[in-house]
């Protein structure tokens, strides 16, 4: 019987190399799919995104716990995909 694999696609930045994304990956049977160092195009959308959430929430707030961690990057996901305008949507909100 052959397993499904997932597969996740993402960019070579510092917040997705570390043992925990390694041991998660292996645990829930994803696969990881980095882009070519130096080739930010080959996925212009998750580029864009990491930047974004890197700016406009990780680098301005500081994290006591894991539950204001969950808290924050929360608030920041609901107003990035409901009330905040995306170019890609020509200045439109996703909602």
């Amino acid at each position: 019987m052959k397993i499904a694999k997932k597969k996740w696609i993402g960019g070579n930045g510092s917040e997705f190399i570390s043992k925990v994304l390694d041991k998660w990956t292996y645990e829930n049977q994803v696969i990881l799919d980095f882009s070519r160092p130096g080739k930010p195009t080959d996925n212009a959308y998750i580029e864009s995104f990491n930047g974004s959430f890197r700016d406009e929430c990780l680098n301005t707030n500081w994290f006591l716990s894991m539950e204001d961690a969950i808290e924050k990057i929360e608030a920041w996901r609901a107003e990035y995909n409901t009330f905040r305008p995306h170019s890609s949507l020509g200045g439109l909100t996703p909602q």
